[in-house]
Protein backbone atom coordinates (compact mmCIF):
# COMPACT_ATOMS: atom_id res chain seq x y z
CA UNK A 1 0.00 0.00 0.00
CA UNK A 2 1.29 3.23 -0.65
CA UNK A 3 -0.05 7.03 0.24
CA UNK A 4 -0.52 10.12 -1.21
CA UNK A 5 -1.03 13.68 -0.03
CA UNK A 6 -4.94 14.74 -0.34
CA UNK A 7 -3.14 17.99 -2.20
CA UNK A 8 -1.08 16.09 -4.96
CA UNK A 9 -1.67 12.87 -5.97
CA UNK A 10 1.56 12.49 -7.78
CA UNK A 11 3.13 12.72 -4.15
CA UNK A 12 3.05 9.58 -3.14
CA UNK A 13 4.74 7.25 -0.57
CA UNK A 14 5.44 4.67 1.39
CA UNK A 15 3.84 4.02 4.96
CA UNK A 16 7.40 4.30 6.58
CA UNK A 17 7.23 7.51 5.16
CA UNK A 18 3.90 8.75 6.15
CA UNK A 19 4.34 7.94 9.43
CA UNK A 20 7.54 9.70 10.27
CA UNK A 21 6.95 12.85 8.38
CA UNK A 22 3.19 12.89 8.92
CA UNK A 23 2.88 16.29 7.45
CA UNK A 24 2.96 16.47 3.66
CA UNK A 25 5.16 19.27 2.34
CA UNK A 26 2.15 20.71 0.30
CA UNK A 27 0.08 20.85 3.02
CA UNK A 28 -2.33 17.96 2.60
CA UNK A 29 -2.96 14.85 4.56
CA UNK A 30 -1.95 11.40 3.55
CA UNK A 31 -4.30 9.26 2.12
CA UNK A 32 -4.17 5.79 1.22
CA UNK A 33 -3.77 5.60 -2.42
CA UNK A 34 -4.39 1.59 -3.00
CA UNK A 35 -6.29 -0.16 -0.16
CA UNK A 36 -6.87 -3.26 -2.36
CA UNK A 37 -9.58 -5.85 -1.59
CA UNK A 38 -9.01 -7.58 1.50
CA UNK A 39 -11.91 -9.76 1.86
CA UNK A 40 -10.58 -12.66 2.34
CA UNK A 41 -8.91 -11.86 5.59
CA UNK A 42 -11.66 -10.65 6.89
CA UNK A 43 -13.71 -13.22 6.36
CA UNK A 44 -11.22 -15.29 7.88
CA UNK A 45 -11.69 -13.53 11.00
CA UNK A 46 -14.12 -15.39 13.64
CA UNK A 47 -15.39 -14.99 17.10
CA UNK A 48 -12.21 -16.38 18.62
CA UNK A 49 -9.88 -13.91 16.66
CA UNK A 50 -8.50 -11.46 19.14
CA UNK A 51 -8.01 -7.95 17.65
CA UNK A 52 -4.30 -8.26 17.87
CA UNK A 53 -4.49 -10.92 15.73
CA UNK A 54 -6.96 -9.37 13.51
CA UNK A 55 -4.89 -5.97 13.05
CA UNK A 56 -1.68 -7.86 12.14
CA UNK A 57 -3.06 -9.67 9.62
CA UNK A 58 -4.72 -6.80 8.13
CA UNK A 59 -1.50 -4.37 8.09
CA UNK A 60 0.50 -7.46 6.65
CA UNK A 61 -2.06 -7.35 4.11
CA UNK A 62 -1.71 -3.81 3.32
CA UNK A 63 1.83 -3.29 3.42
CA UNK A 64 3.12 -6.66 2.85
CA UNK A 65 5.27 -5.12 -0.15
CA UNK A 66 7.13 -3.03 2.52
CA UNK A 67 7.38 -4.83 5.50
CA UNK A 68 7.65 -8.65 6.07
CA UNK A 69 4.69 -10.62 7.92
CA UNK A 70 6.67 -11.19 10.98
CA UNK A 71 7.32 -7.26 11.34
CA UNK A 72 3.46 -6.64 10.59
CA UNK A 73 2.58 -9.38 13.36
CA UNK A 74 5.03 -7.43 15.44
CA UNK A 75 3.81 -4.00 15.37
CA UNK A 76 -0.11 -5.44 16.07
CA UNK A 77 0.95 -7.63 19.02
CA UNK A 78 2.65 -5.10 21.01
CA UNK A 79 0.20 -2.54 20.38
CA UNK A 80 -2.95 -4.33 21.49
CA UNK A 81 -3.62 -6.05 24.92
CA UNK A 82 -7.17 -5.60 24.84
CA UNK A 83 -10.32 -5.82 22.54
CA UNK A 84 -12.89 -3.93 21.83
CA UNK A 85 -16.09 -5.08 22.78
CA UNK A 86 -19.20 -5.79 20.95
CA UNK A 87 -21.87 -5.99 23.40
CA UNK A 88 -25.70 -7.64 22.01
CA UNK A 89 -28.33 -4.91 23.23
CA UNK A 90 -31.23 -6.34 21.70
CA UNK A 91 -31.29 -8.46 17.95
CA UNK A 92 -31.08 -5.72 15.63
CA UNK A 93 -28.85 -3.41 17.92
CA UNK A 94 -25.00 -3.80 19.16
CA UNK A 95 -23.12 -1.74 20.66
CA UNK A 96 -19.12 -1.77 19.85
CA UNK A 97 -17.41 -0.33 23.02
CA UNK A 98 -13.87 1.23 22.31
CA UNK A 99 -12.78 2.15 25.86
CA UNK A 100 -11.39 -0.80 27.69
CA UNK A 101 -7.93 0.02 27.16
CA UNK A 102 -5.16 1.67 29.33
CA UNK A 103 -7.30 4.85 29.31
CA UNK A 104 -10.90 4.45 29.25
CA UNK A 105 -10.91 6.03 25.19
CA UNK A 106 -10.75 4.89 21.46
CA UNK A 107 -7.47 6.94 21.57
CA UNK A 108 -5.71 4.18 23.07
CA UNK A 109 -6.10 1.63 20.28
CA UNK A 110 -4.32 4.33 17.46
CA UNK A 111 -1.62 5.92 19.81
CA UNK A 112 -0.79 1.95 20.84
CA UNK A 113 -0.41 1.09 17.41
CA UNK A 114 1.55 4.23 16.42
CA UNK A 115 3.73 3.92 19.10
CA UNK A 116 4.47 0.39 17.93
CA UNK A 117 4.88 1.05 14.38
CA UNK A 118 7.53 3.20 14.75
CA UNK A 119 9.30 1.45 17.43
CA UNK A 120 9.19 -1.03 15.35
CA UNK A 121 10.39 1.06 11.88
CA UNK A 122 13.00 3.11 13.52
CA UNK A 123 14.31 -0.36 15.20
CA UNK A 124 15.09 -1.58 11.86
CA UNK A 125 16.51 0.99 10.50
CA UNK A 126 18.59 2.24 13.15
CA UNK A 127 16.80 5.81 14.18
CA UNK A 128 14.76 7.90 16.58
CA UNK A 129 11.70 10.26 16.11
CA UNK A 130 9.83 12.88 18.34
CA UNK A 131 6.45 12.81 18.90
CA UNK A 132 4.95 16.68 19.42
CA UNK A 133 1.66 17.07 20.38
CA UNK A 134 -0.12 19.09 22.53
CA UNK A 135 -3.40 18.43 25.11
CA UNK A 136 -5.68 19.29 28.22
CA UNK A 137 -7.31 16.08 28.07
CA UNK A 138 -6.32 12.21 27.56
CA UNK A 139 -4.13 12.40 25.25
CA UNK A 140 -1.31 12.53 27.61
CA UNK A 141 -2.11 9.43 29.51
CA UNK A 142 -2.52 7.58 26.03
CA UNK A 143 0.84 8.37 25.04
CA UNK A 144 2.46 7.59 28.61
CA UNK A 145 0.94 4.40 28.46
CA UNK A 146 1.48 3.36 24.37
CA UNK A 147 5.66 4.47 24.77
CA UNK A 148 6.16 2.64 27.93
CA UNK A 149 9.03 0.19 27.46
CA UNK A 150 9.85 1.73 24.09
CA UNK A 151 13.72 2.60 22.94
CA UNK A 152 13.71 5.11 20.59
CA UNK A 153 10.28 7.32 20.25
CA UNK A 154 10.08 10.02 22.66
CA UNK A 155 7.43 12.44 22.98
CA UNK A 156 7.58 15.86 23.76
CA UNK A 157 4.28 17.27 25.40
CA UNK A 158 2.71 20.49 26.14
CA UNK A 159 0.06 21.20 27.82
CA UNK A 160 -1.19 24.60 29.66
CA UNK A 161 -0.39 24.78 33.50
CA UNK A 162 -1.82 22.58 36.29
CA UNK A 163 -3.61 19.97 33.54
CA UNK A 164 -1.18 17.55 33.37
CA UNK A 165 -2.43 14.23 33.99
CA UNK A 166 -2.31 10.61 33.88
CA UNK A 167 1.62 9.72 34.67
CA UNK A 168 4.14 8.19 36.79
CA UNK A 169 7.36 10.43 37.54
CA UNK A 170 8.62 7.12 35.87
CA UNK A 171 7.35 7.96 32.82
CA UNK A 172 9.63 11.33 32.71
CA UNK A 173 12.29 11.78 29.99
CA UNK A 174 14.85 12.88 33.10
CA UNK A 175 13.81 9.80 35.15
CA UNK A 176 14.09 7.36 32.29
CA UNK A 177 11.13 7.73 30.94
CA UNK A 178 9.60 8.76 26.97
CA UNK A 179 7.92 11.76 28.20
CA UNK A 180 9.18 15.37 27.97
CA UNK A 181 6.39 17.20 29.70
CA UNK A 182 6.25 20.99 28.81
CA UNK A 183 3.94 23.33 30.71
CA UNK A 184 2.76 26.32 29.27
CA UNK A 185 1.75 29.16 30.96
CA UNK A 186 -1.57 29.56 28.77
CA UNK A 187 -4.19 28.08 27.13
CA UNK A 188 -4.66 24.81 24.93
CA UNK A 189 -5.09 26.76 21.66
CA UNK A 190 -1.40 28.44 23.27
CA UNK A 191 -0.41 24.65 22.78
CA UNK A 192 -1.59 24.27 19.72
CA UNK A 193 0.52 27.32 18.41
CA UNK A 194 3.71 26.52 19.23
CA UNK A 195 3.01 22.89 17.60
CA UNK A 196 2.01 24.72 14.78
CA UNK A 197 5.34 26.96 14.57
CA UNK A 198 7.65 24.27 14.82
CA UNK A 199 5.54 22.28 12.12
CA UNK A 200 5.93 25.54 9.13
CA UNK A 201 9.29 25.48 9.88
CA UNK A 202 10.79 21.97 7.64
CA UNK A 203 14.11 22.68 8.44
CA UNK A 204 13.07 21.86 12.32
CA UNK A 205 11.18 18.62 11.28
CA UNK A 206 14.00 16.81 9.57
CA UNK A 207 16.49 17.79 12.21
CA UNK A 208 14.65 16.62 15.08
CA UNK A 209 12.57 13.87 13.20
CA UNK A 210 9.63 15.21 14.26
CA UNK A 211 5.72 13.44 13.73
CA UNK A 212 2.55 14.02 15.72
CA UNK A 213 0.34 11.22 17.63
CA UNK A 214 -2.94 12.72 16.60
CA UNK A 215 -5.02 11.76 13.79
CA UNK A 216 -3.25 13.80 11.54
CA UNK A 217 -0.70 10.91 11.58
CA UNK A 218 -1.91 8.02 8.93
CA UNK A 219 -0.16 6.15 11.34
CA UNK A 220 -2.78 6.47 14.24
CA UNK A 221 -5.73 6.76 11.98
CA UNK A 222 -5.37 4.04 9.86
CA UNK A 223 -5.88 0.95 12.66
CA UNK A 224 -9.40 2.37 13.81
CA UNK A 225 -10.40 0.93 10.61
CA UNK A 226 -9.42 -2.62 12.24
CA UNK A 227 -12.54 -1.49 14.83
CA UNK A 228 -15.31 -2.41 12.19
CA UNK A 229 -13.87 -5.45 11.12
CA UNK A 230 -13.45 -6.90 14.65
CA UNK A 231 -16.99 -6.23 15.10
CA UNK A 232 -18.16 -8.00 11.46
CA UNK A 233 -15.89 -11.11 12.64
CA UNK A 234 -18.63 -11.49 15.71
CA UNK A 235 -21.60 -10.61 14.09
CA UNK A 236 -21.23 -12.55 10.73
CA UNK A 237 -22.64 -15.88 12.36
CA UNK A 238 -25.63 -14.03 13.89
CA UNK A 239 -26.98 -11.58 10.97
CA UNK A 240 -27.92 -12.42 7.79
CA UNK A 241 -28.98 -8.46 6.67
CA UNK A 242 -27.58 -4.95 6.32
CA UNK A 243 -25.05 -4.05 8.55
CA UNK A 244 -25.10 -0.09 9.63
CA UNK A 245 -22.87 1.88 11.81
CA UNK A 246 -23.87 4.80 14.02
CA UNK A 247 -21.36 6.85 15.53
CA UNK A 248 -20.47 10.34 16.08
CA UNK A 249 -18.77 12.46 13.64
CA UNK A 250 -16.12 13.87 15.85
CA UNK A 251 -13.16 15.16 14.10
CA UNK A 252 -14.37 12.78 11.19
CA UNK A 253 -11.49 9.99 11.83
CA UNK A 254 -13.12 7.58 12.86
CA UNK A 255 -15.70 7.49 10.03
CA UNK A 256 -13.15 8.23 7.56
CA UNK A 257 -10.94 4.70 8.92
CA UNK A 258 -15.04 3.19 8.68
CA UNK A 259 -15.13 4.04 4.89
CA UNK A 260 -11.18 2.90 4.71
CA UNK A 261 -12.64 -0.63 5.77
CA UNK A 262 -15.34 -0.68 3.45
CA UNK A 263 -12.50 -0.05 0.64
CA UNK A 264 -10.68 -2.71 2.02
CA UNK A 265 -13.92 -4.58 1.09
CA UNK A 266 -15.84 -5.02 4.45
CA UNK A 267 -19.33 -6.40 4.27
CA UNK A 268 -20.85 -3.02 5.57
CA UNK A 269 -23.93 -1.18 4.40
CA UNK A 270 -23.67 2.50 5.82
CA UNK A 271 -22.83 4.90 8.34
CA UNK A 272 -25.31 6.84 10.20
CA UNK A 273 -23.66 9.83 11.60
CA UNK A 274 -25.17 13.21 13.52
CA UNK A 275 -25.13 16.07 11.00
CA UNK A 276 -23.00 18.74 11.47
CA UNK A 277 -21.82 22.38 9.92
CA UNK A 278 -19.62 20.29 7.40
CA UNK A 279 -21.44 17.06 6.92
CA UNK A 280 -25.58 17.35 6.24
CA UNK A 281 -27.87 16.89 4.12
CA UNK A 282 -28.30 18.79 0.86
CA UNK A 283 -32.06 19.83 -0.59
CA UNK A 284 -32.11 16.42 -2.44
CA UNK A 285 -31.65 14.43 0.94
CA UNK A 286 -28.05 13.24 -0.08
CA UNK A 287 -25.05 13.37 2.27
CA UNK A 288 -22.94 16.58 1.46
CA UNK A 289 -19.33 18.29 2.60
CA UNK A 290 -19.52 21.68 2.95
CA UNK A 291 -15.71 22.27 2.99
CA UNK A 292 -15.38 21.11 -0.79
CA UNK A 293 -17.07 24.41 -1.74
CA UNK A 294 -13.20 25.68 -0.89
CA UNK A 295 -10.77 24.95 -3.53
CA UNK A 296 -7.88 23.08 -1.89
CA UNK A 297 -5.25 25.64 -3.53
CA UNK A 298 -7.17 28.24 -1.21
CA UNK A 299 -7.49 26.61 1.99
CA UNK A 300 -4.37 27.12 4.80
CA UNK A 301 -2.04 24.32 5.13
CA UNK A 302 -4.03 20.95 7.55
CA UNK A 303 -3.28 21.14 11.42
CA UNK A 304 -0.77 19.34 12.99
CA UNK A 305 -2.04 20.26 16.53
CA UNK A 306 -5.87 20.29 15.95
CA UNK A 307 -6.47 17.63 13.23
CA UNK A 308 -9.90 17.83 11.16
CA UNK A 309 -9.99 14.52 8.70
CA UNK A 310 -12.74 16.14 6.15
CA UNK A 311 -10.03 17.07 3.86
CA UNK A 312 -9.85 12.97 4.07
CA UNK A 313 -13.78 12.70 3.52
CA UNK A 314 -13.57 15.09 0.57
CA UNK A 315 -11.16 12.26 -0.67
CA UNK A 316 -13.13 9.47 0.09
CA UNK A 317 -16.31 11.22 -1.63
CA UNK A 318 -14.66 12.28 -4.62
CA UNK A 319 -13.11 9.43 -5.86
CA UNK A 320 -16.60 7.92 -4.91
CA UNK A 321 -19.17 10.02 -5.00
CA UNK A 322 -22.33 8.03 -6.43
CA UNK A 323 -21.96 5.66 -4.32
CA UNK A 324 -21.16 7.16 -0.98
CA UNK A 325 -23.50 10.03 -1.17
CA UNK A 326 -25.86 7.16 -0.44
CA UNK A 327 -23.67 5.16 1.70
CA UNK A 328 -22.79 7.84 4.74
CA UNK A 329 -26.21 9.26 6.29
CA UNK A 330 -26.41 12.21 8.14
CA UNK A 331 -29.02 13.40 10.57
CA UNK A 332 -30.00 16.22 12.66
CA UNK A 333 -29.89 15.78 16.32
CA UNK A 334 -31.12 18.19 18.81
CA UNK A 335 -30.35 18.86 22.06
CA UNK A 336 -33.59 17.43 23.30
CA UNK A 337 -33.59 14.13 21.18
CA UNK A 338 -29.76 13.68 22.59
CA UNK A 339 -30.90 13.39 25.97
CA UNK A 340 -34.07 11.13 24.97
CA UNK A 341 -31.53 8.87 23.53
CA UNK A 342 -29.76 8.37 26.11
CA UNK A 343 -32.10 8.46 28.45
CA UNK A 344 -33.86 5.22 26.01
CA UNK A 345 -30.75 3.49 26.09
CA UNK A 346 -30.75 3.47 29.99
CA UNK A 347 -34.17 2.78 30.42
CA UNK A 348 -34.90 -0.19 27.87
CA UNK A 349 -30.71 -1.49 27.97
CA UNK A 350 -29.03 -0.51 30.92
CA UNK A 351 -26.76 1.56 28.86
CA UNK A 352 -24.59 4.51 30.26
CA UNK A 353 -24.38 6.67 27.02
CA UNK A 354 -21.99 9.75 26.51
CA UNK A 355 -23.09 12.99 24.57
CA UNK A 356 -21.55 11.05 21.50
CA UNK A 357 -22.89 7.47 22.02
CA UNK A 358 -26.55 9.06 22.86
CA UNK A 359 -26.19 11.36 19.59
CA UNK A 360 -25.68 8.67 16.83
CA UNK A 361 -28.14 6.55 18.77
CA UNK A 362 -30.80 9.22 18.21
CA UNK A 363 -29.75 9.50 14.34
CA UNK A 364 -29.95 6.04 13.82
CA UNK A 365 -33.44 5.95 15.21
CA UNK A 366 -33.87 9.49 12.66
CA UNK A 367 -32.75 7.64 9.79
CA UNK A 368 -35.06 4.50 10.28
CA UNK A 369 -35.93 4.84 6.66
CA UNK A 370 -32.06 3.14 5.74
CA UNK A 371 -31.43 1.30 8.30
CA UNK A 372 -34.20 -0.34 10.23
CA UNK A 373 -35.24 -2.99 7.31
CA UNK A 374 -36.50 -6.20 7.82
CA UNK A 375 -33.16 -7.48 8.98
CA UNK A 376 -31.20 -4.34 9.16
CA UNK A 377 -28.53 -4.47 12.07
CA UNK A 378 -26.91 -1.11 13.76
CA UNK A 379 -24.05 -1.10 15.55
CA UNK A 380 -23.35 1.73 18.10
CA UNK A 381 -20.04 2.52 18.20
CA UNK A 382 -19.29 4.16 21.95
CA UNK A 383 -15.79 5.87 21.41
CA UNK A 384 -15.31 6.90 25.05
CA UNK A 385 -16.19 5.32 28.64
CA UNK A 386 -19.34 6.94 29.70
CA UNK A 387 -17.41 7.95 33.11
CA UNK A 388 -15.25 10.88 30.73
CA UNK A 389 -19.13 12.17 30.82
CA UNK A 390 -20.86 11.98 33.64
CA UNK A 391 -22.51 15.63 33.19
CA UNK A 392 -24.51 14.84 30.22
CA UNK A 393 -25.73 11.55 31.81
CA UNK A 394 -26.68 12.39 35.39
CA UNK A 395 -28.40 15.85 33.90
CA UNK A 396 -29.92 13.21 31.01
CA UNK A 397 -31.15 10.52 33.47
CA UNK A 398 -30.69 11.44 37.78
CA UNK A 399 -27.36 9.27 37.73
CA UNK A 400 -24.38 8.68 36.90
CA UNK A 401 -22.14 5.82 36.02
CA UNK A 402 -19.18 4.75 38.43
CA UNK A 403 -15.80 6.37 37.67
CA UNK A 404 -13.72 2.76 36.62
CA UNK A 405 -9.40 2.31 38.15
CA UNK A 406 -8.52 3.02 34.36
CA UNK A 407 -10.00 6.49 33.94
CA UNK A 408 -9.56 7.52 37.59
CA UNK A 409 -5.83 6.83 36.95
CA UNK A 410 -5.77 8.45 33.47
CA UNK A 411 -6.92 12.07 35.11
CA UNK A 412 -4.69 11.70 38.06
CA UNK A 413 -3.29 15.25 38.36
CA UNK A 414 0.74 15.39 38.25
CA UNK A 415 2.97 18.14 39.27
CA UNK A 416 6.15 19.42 37.60
CA UNK A 417 8.43 20.94 39.29
CA UNK A 418 10.02 22.56 36.66
CA UNK A 419 8.69 26.15 35.17
CA UNK A 420 6.20 26.44 32.47
CA UNK A 421 7.22 28.11 29.31
CA UNK A 422 5.41 31.86 27.89
CA UNK A 423 2.77 31.31 25.10
CA UNK A 424 5.18 32.51 22.81
CA UNK A 425 8.61 31.43 23.81
CA UNK A 426 9.30 29.04 21.08
CA UNK A 427 13.11 29.21 21.92
CA UNK A 428 12.32 27.36 25.10
CA UNK A 429 10.67 24.33 23.38
CA UNK A 430 13.29 23.70 20.46
CA UNK A 431 16.05 23.97 23.28
CA UNK A 432 13.76 21.09 24.60
CA UNK A 433 13.85 19.14 21.42
CA UNK A 434 17.95 19.71 21.18
CA UNK A 435 18.06 18.68 24.75
CA UNK A 436 17.18 15.10 23.15
CA UNK A 437 19.12 15.01 20.53
CA UNK A 438 21.88 16.10 22.63
CA UNK A 439 21.65 13.97 25.77
CA UNK A 440 21.65 11.25 23.60
CA UNK A 441 18.52 9.80 25.57
CA UNK A 442 18.01 7.37 22.65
Amino acid sequence: MHFVSTRDENNKVTFKKAVLDCMPSDGGLYVPYDTGDLRRWILYADENTSFASLAGSLTSAMINDEFSPIICEAIATGAFPVNPVLRPLDENLFMLELYHGATGTFKDFGVSYLASALETILRMDGEKAILLDATAGELGACMAAALRGKKLVKSVLLCPKGRLRGMDEADFVWNGGNIYPVEVDGSEEDCHNLVRRIFADRSLLEKYHLTVANTANIGRLLPQAFFYTFAFSRLKKIVSGDIFYALSAGNYGNLVSGLYGWKMALPVNGFVVPSTANLRLDAQGACMVLDSMVPLSKRTPADPADPSNIERLEQIFNANSLMLRSFVFPAPVSEEEKIAACKELFIKYKVYADSDTASAYAAAKKRGDVVCGEDGTVVLVARDSPCLDSKFIRRSIGEEPEVTENVSGAFRPVSLTRPAIAPDDIDSLVSVLNSLNLLRIF
